[in-house]
């Protein structure tokens, strides 16, 4: 008897952003993973998704699995290795878009505080000034809301969770976080971590011109 596999519902299969010989610009929704997991419930993902449409593609980075937003694979193995470089220069910029706990006073930021992995809850990440590694990012506000605040992040390094911790730790976790955020927090985004991968610039890697992909996301209000 063959082995069952369920994959989750995910509508729509495929959203893309933009597709050229080079690069394929997808909006990952929340709760799929951008590559598979061990566990058969965790085989599903983007990648697997693009390959079954286009073999050759490789992937380049990888967002967490509650967050949605933009996420980029390479269409060759000479894109993936341009683009592979970019972020080890660290010249591919990236924003974010969170909605977060409590109302930010401030108008903008800087969180800086070293990040390790919490060994004896992983996937759990801390804050840790000895042994942690350096991590940085940058806060705006958007928006204040009555019991939230919508704000843009712009990680300046590239840890594991690093937004959602860097978050908790000025007091404001982002809202559905369910390793970072209170009970409070989980029940003003039910269902979803509120962060979302807004936008990204590159340089390509055929033409060399900067490009910038945008996608709004879904838990805006107007």
């Amino acid at each position: 008897m063959p082995n069952f596999v369920y994959y989750p519902p995910q509508s729509p299969y495929l959203d893309i952003i933009y597709q050229d010989d080079d690069i394929v610009v997808l909006n990952k929704p929340a709760g799929l993973l951008s590559v598979p997991g061990r566990e058969i419930k965790h085989k599903d993902s983007l990648a697997l998704r693009v390959l079954r449409v286009w073999p050759e593609a490789c992937v380049v980075h990888r967002l967490d699995l509650a967050t949605s937003g933009i996420i980029i694979l390479a269409m060759r193995k000479s894109a993936q290795s341009h683009m592979g470089r970019q972020f080890q220069q660290k010249v591919i910029n990236k924003t974010y878009y969170a909605r977060v706990e409590g109302i930010i006073k401030e108008d903008s930021g800087l969180v800086d505080l070293p990040i390790r992995c919490d060994w004896d809850n992983r996937p759990r990440q801390i804050v840790d000034h000895e042994q942690g590694k350096q991590s940085q990012t940058k806060w705006q506000v958007i928006k204040r809301e009555e019991h939230s605040t919508l704000v843009c992040l712009t990680p300046l390094t590239g840890r594991t969770h690093q937004l959602r911790v860097h978050m908790q730790a000025i007091g404001h976790a982002i809202v559905g976080d369910e390793f970072y955020a209170t009970d409070f927090g989980i029940k003003l985004s039910p269902g979803r971590l509120a962060l979302h991968a807004g936008s990204i610039t590159l340089t390509h890697p055929s033409t060399n011109e900067r490009i910038t992909f945008d996608c709004p996301p879904p838990f805006i209000k107007d």
